[in-house]
């Protein structure tokens, strides 16, 4: 079943008596009526963050695991519950303003797309879709209804990130020739493809868990809860997870767009995990932040990153457990920790101070802070403000989707490991025809 298929069967009937929410009149005393769909740890603590703007209304949760359900129905006895999205979205739709979408990655785009084309405004957890077909058509239909939305990548909020954005903007290492980030998170599964079957734990819907995916038994451990991540069919790896994160400010600062090589050496692919180990590089355009071009480098796994004299700190320091180095064309690096950490300025392999006044003379970076509690709900508030029309999203689908799409280019060369492949952004395709197969996938009629 394709996408347009699945769209015209799961949404038709429903458009007609539904009003764009741009249409809506917001007085001072509105509350924006929120559904969520995905009710795991991440949902859990999405919901708890988004919930705590008080002008938001907790109308609809939606999750295949009744336990999941039961365990937050309490905390918000006004909201319906559901266990198919599709069913909430025709049973309420004229009562839901925005539609928070914290779902394994396999189900991003089937539960976005489905409320975008009702005029839902949506912020969707990170990455943005499990195919790079899915993203493009997110930002298209994003613009084409102008509506409101955020990816959920919470550091984009965070002071530390803004800050090096605006340091890397202000030439503080001059112009950036390569990018090294890595994280030593193992997203990824190198064992046999599991055989048989276990019993479906009690209240959980498989058959909905699965969604337009492809099809296989339950196996304990290996899909839910948790592990979803590291199988290819659900979700996107360690770059999907940690790589969005640690990738977002270097993209955002050096304004980047689509690559035009990409490169994963890492194991043979066995269609079923993703490597325990990827070492990625891209080749970027140059923009004005940058050299001619750009060398991106991303390790993840064990171990990672791979020593090398461009990591090495000053004394001997040991590198942040995850992080991004920025290498300027005459040698000086800025290192941005992941997170919580301030960056910092490396000049000829010494700590220099720096001057904020000199960069950053207006605080638009904000105030530091090293409490979550009081930068983690930033980026949600974002979204429910813009919503209301006092502020404008940071982190759209309109940039969502690009870098999202550079992620997955690197989960599509796990495909052909050690082989360079070229893609051709404008038109969305490899020059290897080959591996064009992977932009996309069949969705299963559930």
């Amino acid at each position: 079943m394709n996408r347009r298929s699945f769209l015209k069967n799961t949404a038709a009937g429903s458009l007609a008596f539904l009003l764009p929410l741009r249409s809506l009149a917001f007085g001072s005393d509105k509350k924006l009526r929120i559904a969520q769909v995905g009710l795991g740890a991440m949902g859990v603590n999405d919901l708890k963050s988004i919930a705590s703007h008080p002008s938001v209304d907790v109308v609809a949760l939606c999750d295949v695991d009744a336990s999941k359900l039961t365990a937050i129905k309490a905390k918000y006895p006004n909201a319906k519950i559901f266990s198919d999205y599709r069913e909430m979205f025709r049973s309420m739709g004229g009562d839901i303003d925005a539609v928070v979408v914290s779902t394994p990655d396999h189900a991003h785009a089937p539960v976005s797309l489905m409320a975008m084309e009702m005029n839902k405004n949506v912020y969707c957890q990170k990455p943005l879709t499990h195919y790079i077909s899915e993203s493009r058509k997110m930002e298209a239909v994003a613009a084409e209804k102008k509506l409101i939305t955020q990816m959920g990548i919470q550091v984009h909020s965070f002071y530390d990130y803004k800050l090096a954005t605006i340091l890397i903007q202000k030439g503080i290492i001059g112009k950036v020739k390569k990018v090294i980030a890595w994280s030593p998170k193992v997203w990824g599964y190198d064992g046999p493809v599991p055989e048989g079957s276990d019993p479906v734990p009690e209240g959980l819907d498989w058959n909905l868990w699965l969604g337009t995916a492809k099809e296989r038994p339950y196996k304990k451990e290996f899909y839910h809860p948790g592990n979803w991540r590291r199988c290819v069919d659900y979700g996107c790896g360690t770059l999907g997870d940690m790589g969005v994160h640690i990738f977002d400010t270097p993209y955002n600062a050096l304004k980047l767009g689509v690559p035009l090589t990409v490169k994963n050496e890492c194991r043979q692919p066995n269609d079923f995990g993703h490597a325990e180990k990827n070492h990625v590089t891209y080749v970027f355009p140059g923009t004005e932040y940058t050299a001619k071009t750009l060398e991106w480098v991303w390790y993840d796994g064990k171990g990672a990153p791979e020593l090398q004299d461009e990591l090495t700190l000053p004394g001997g320091e040991a590198l942040p457990d995850q992080g991004a180095m920025f290498i300027g064309e005459n040698g000086q690096r800025l290192l941005l920790p992941h997170f919580m950490q301030l960056p910092k300025l490396i000049v000829n392999n010494k700590y220099e101070k720096i001057n904020l006044n000199k960069f950053d003379p207006g605080g638009k970076a904000g105030k530091p802070t090293v409490s979550y509690d009081i930068e983690g709900d930033k980026h949600y508030h974002e979204f429910v403000d813009a919503c209301l029309g006092k502020s404008k999203c940071s982190a759209p689908f309109s940039y969502a989707a690009k870098l999202t799409e550079v992620i997955l280019l690197g989960v599509i060369a796990a495909r052909f490991p050690n082989q360079t492949l070229n893609w051709d952004g404008e038109n969305a395709r490899f020059k290897e025809d080959e591996a064009n197969k992977y932009l996309s996938g069949e969705y299963r009629t559930f």
